[in-house]
């Protein structure tokens, strides 16, 4: 059991998704003991075991499924370990054993709210205000001298790589929005490319009207269909150019976007 408590801790520091399932209400004959503990992986690997064989398997397919939903998640199930139900809310599973084995469902899955793709002048300030607002986020870049953690002390991830290797390594959910601020086009579109296969709820490029439109038409071609999620020239207009205004008018977006409100001015006239 120690073992797979340290591999908890490990999952953990690392910022890995995982599910603990755990044995917590036996009755009759069970494959296991109570207490009994499985870790399971989104690549199906496994630590522990809750019994082998057919609720083993079954565990592992409905671990596999929460793990898709992309949230911290806690839940209980009850198994047959017969030919059919004891109780009509349980679940049969076919065995021999006889017995009930209730299972409790512990995913974990690493908080990611942002993405910064650009460690330059911009994505600082957005890493600066992130952490005033107490968002979980993420910086790539190319460049050595801009990507370290003496830059960026609090963030969850600096990955210093070429920038679509280095998005493809974050635990990116339908929590997470990606902001695009790199040195040059060329990367800005790689980073779009890549960015539009994930399950991000906003992708954010920075880039005038004309850029946008050339980027959009080339994405377009690809995928035929563009996704609805990608904002670009990104942010709000608010009429400022300096890195922390901008940075200011991406963040109020993403908000205005995550919160679906209008964005609109609160002001009242009497």
């Amino acid at each position: 059991m120690q073992t797979i408590y340290k591999k908890i801790v490990e999952l953990q520091n690392s910022n890995k998704p995982f599910v603990i399932s755990t044995l917590t209400n036996v009755s009759k004959s069970v494959p296991q003991i109570l207490g009994a503990k499985m870790i399971v992986l989104p690549d199906k690997k496994i630590f522990g075991t809750i019994g082998g064989g057919t609720i083993e398997k079954t565990v592992i397919i409905e671990s596999l499924k929460l793990l898709k939903e992309q949230k911290n998640i806690i839940l209980k199930k009850t198994y047959d370990l017969a030919k059919k139900s004891i109780d009509k809310t349980n679940i049969a599973l076919g065995m021999l054993c006889g017995g009930q084995a209730e299972i409790m469902y512990e995913v974990f899955y690493p908080k990611l709210d942002l993405v910064i793709c650009g460690a330059g002048h911009i994505g600082q300030k957005l890493a600066s205000m992130s952490e005033i607002l107490e968002i979980s986020y993420a910086v790539v870049d190319n460049r050595k001298e801009f990507a370290t953690k003496e830059h960026f002390p609090n963030a969850s991830y600096v990955i210093c790589n070429k920038f679509s290797s280095g998005i493809t390594q974050l635990p990116i959910s339908n929590q997470t929005a990606i902001v695009i601020v790199t040195y040059g086009h060329t990367h800005d579109y790689e980073c779009l490319e890549i960015a539009t296969k994930t399950s991000a709820y906003y992708i954010g490029v920075i880039g005038s009207k004309n850029k946008a439109k050339i980027m959009l038409n080339k994405l377009k071609k690809q995928t035929k269909k563009l996704p609805n999620n990608i904002y670009t020239p990104i942010g709000l207009d608010i009429g400022s150019n300096s890195p922390a205004e901008i940075a200011i008018s991406i963040l109020a977006e993403i908000m205005k976007i995550k919160n679906n409100t209008s964005g609109n001015s609160l002001k009242i006239n009497i």
